[in-house]
């Protein structure tokens, strides 16, 4: 404790960079963490396309690159956080028909990346 006083008086801004870089690290620490566990996990792997999934979502299930999905690209609306549905109404077409294009991209894009 006494050394903590120590930086503290002597070091305050050090120490303040350090305790932040440290939470920073921590917090990133974290969310691989959770990332790699949630999509190591079997079920989550080629789950049925659904409405609520956005196309990152997809992507990863899919084990695909983003791209591979046949939807436009990420703009001003940021439609990588839309979901299937929203994308769907946008485009003005019934969420089966986005989700059978989406599978075919997809079946595409495995046969040509085996």
């Amino acid at each position: 404790m006494a050394r903590l006083r120590h930086l503290w008086a002597h070091h305050r801004a050090a120490l303040v960079v350090f305790v932040l870089a440290l939470v920073v690290t921590l917090v990133l620490a974290v969310r691989a963490t959770v990332f790699a566990v949630y999509w190591l996990d079997p079920a989550h792997r080629d789950q049925p396309l659904a409405g609520w999934m956005t196309p990152r979502y997809v992507a990863h299930s899919y084990a695909v690159p983003p791209e591979a999905l046949g939807l436009p690209p990420p703009g001003p609306d940021d439609p990588r956080r839309m979901t299937l549905d929203q994308i769907a109404a946008q485009r003005g077409e019934s969420l089966d028909a986005l989700i059978a294009e989406v599978s075919a991209a997809v079946a595409a894009w495995r046969a040509a990346h085996p």
